[in-house]
């Protein structure tokens, strides 16, 4: 079978192209028709990660995943590899390297990686999602506090351009791009973004400057809408082109606007991506993961302690104010054996944990399916972060709250005596500042910014009381168990949380297979 080539720019750690090299047309049988040729990323952590997960598909494509890699990624030894699959480690690099896109030398070194790997008739796809902090609500708003700062001569508004080159000089037959909901609104000066960037994509050689003149007709994947050249754009409903990925069996409610782009010439047609009948929510994402409690900031403290200074903490919020009949309900969670005797951990690299059984509700079971790896024996990046005594409370009051009302909290729902000493907590711009992962719904969107304090990512079980881990971001971004991210844990969550989720990469990756192949 001749492989579909991939191009992977912007891979983060890999979530779009994950999806395209697990992809099976047919249940049980191992062919895989897609290959990633490169996949570029300038962030040097994940990079790392793409490597290594670049080295366990060449691995697997061999027949077996050594013994190394796991012991690798649990931490037992240094490097995931042995001699005899040395080779391999070395080839991951060549086609896993950092390569930072807008300099002369990334762009050099992307050029010649694709001539050398992409031959005149070779069928190509071109998949990947620019930096979306130029484009995202959070990130205008934070640009506008920047003195002097100006939209027009932010680069990460035209880091798309690559794209250009690519589609006018090695013409895939389709590509995928991705990127935050707040594109369609985004504007450089009085012009908008998103019509500017349908506009260039459906004819890349113009819009780059070259003679090559291939020609795009751009498709969304939720709604039978295109857009061609010649199309006014005002003829459109662009939230067209948002997929909503709790409806496709994602267990979060993420929500981004995603292009697929078909070449005119190739004469195809892709059809939709059909809606899954497993609705996931968060408790069947995280619940066979392995309990962990915080940590106390600034502090080493064994479980004990932790429950201690718990107790502590809510003995001082009653003292200024915190209910009776809330002190006692808070203060119940804490007195449970299992903590008493010690058995929660703060977690680690590497956490090990029996294989689940089967005999679990369908939807999950088959979440779990496309997730665990038996040979992997735990959870990788599940460590809890510390977290100060006080935010402990909140966070305790937070999911006691969401427990009997199912839904999170707003400020207005918080007893004085747990407001934080924050000037916008008054202000209605934060009212969900502490935000509770509800266990019965999808998660809200796993984003970079859980690298930051982790308050809107409260895990839903009150005697956990703590902010979600890495492997818990990435379960609910589908990664499965054994990819391991590499990397501080503050790089860990934002790789997490820039990713495309695999399991939704794989289905468009069908899309795309069924339509070429048709």
């Amino acid at each position: 079978m001749n492989k579909i080539k991939v191009i992977d720019l912007f891979a983060g750690p890999g979530g779009l192209g994950e999806g395209f090299a697990r992809f099976q047309p047919h249940s049980g049988n191992d062919q895989r028709p897609f290959k990633i040729v490169c996949s570029a990323e300038k962030d040097p952590d994940a990079a790392k990660t793409l490597r290594l997960r670049t080295f366990y598909r060449l691995c697997k494509e061999r027949g077996k995943v050594p013994d190394s890699y796991f012991k690798y990624i649990q931490g037992k030894i240094g490097q995931p590899y042995e001699r005899s699959t040395e080779k391999l480690w070395k080839k991951a690099e060549g086609e896993a390297s950092p390569i930072k896109l807008g300099t002369e030398q990334g762009d050099r070194l992307l050029k010649k990686t694709l001539e050398q790997r992409i031959e005149k008739g070779d069928r190509s796809v071109l998949i990947g999602g620019p930096p979306c902090q130029a484009y995202s609500l959070v990130g205008r708003a934070r640009n506008r506090g920047v003195s002097g700062y100006s939209a027009k001569d932010d680069t990460r508004h035209f880091l798309y351009e690559h794209y250009l080159h690519i589609l006018a000089q090695h013409r895939p037959v389709a590509f995928v791009m991705e990127n935050v909901k707040g594109l369609l609104s985004s504007r450089v000066g009085s012009e908008r973004i998103f019509p500017k960037i349908l506009e260039d994509l459906v004819n890349p050689g113009k819009a780059a400057g070259t003679r090559a003149r291939p020609r795009y007709r751009i498709h969304a994947l939720a709604k039978p809408t295109t857009f061609s050249e010649g199309d006014d754009y005002r003829d459109l409903n662009l939230r067209d082109f948002v997929i909503q990925s709790e409806l496709y069996g994602i267990p979060q409610a993420r929500h981004r606007v995603i292009l697929l782009g078909v070449r005119v010439d190739a004469n195809l047609e892709p059809s939709l991506l059909r809606p899954s009948k497993y609705k996931l929510n968060s408790t069947h994402a995280l619940q066979t993961l392995p309990k962990l409690r915080s940590g106390i900031s600034r502090k080493q403290v064994t479980t004990k302690d932790w429950q201690r200074i718990v107790h502590e903490a809510i003995s001082f919020a009653f003292e200024k104010g915190l209910p009776q009949d809330l002190k006692t309900k808070m203060e119940s969670k804490f007195d449970e054996d299992r903590i008493a005797q010690g058995k929660f951990k703060q977690g680690s690299r590497f956490v090990p944990v029996p294989y689940p059984r089967k005999g679990r509700a369908e939807a999950e079971q088959k979440f779990l399916e496309k997730i665990l790896n038996s040979r992997c024996g735990g959870a990788l990046n599940h460590e809890a972060r510390n977290h100060m005594p006080m935010d402990l409370v909140r966070y305790l009051f937070a999911t006691t709250y969401a427990e009997k009302h199912e839904n999170s909290p707003k400020a207005p729902e918080f007893p004085k005596a747990l407001a934080p000493n924050h000037r916008n907590w008054k202000s209605g711009k934060f009212t969900d500042r502490f935000r509770v992962q509800l266990p019965n719904r999808p998660s809200t969107t796993v984003t970079s910014h859980l690298s930051k304090d982790g308050h809107y990512f409260i895990h839903y079980d009150p005697i956990q009381c703590r902010s979600l881990t890495v492997r818990e971001a990435a379960r609910l971004q589908t990664f499965p168990d054994d990819y391991f991210f590499e990397g501080s844990r503050t790089s860990q969550y934002i790789q997490v949380g820039n990713a495309v989720p695999p399991i939704l990469a794989e289905q468009i990756a069908e899309l795309i297979w069924k339509m070429i192949e048709a």
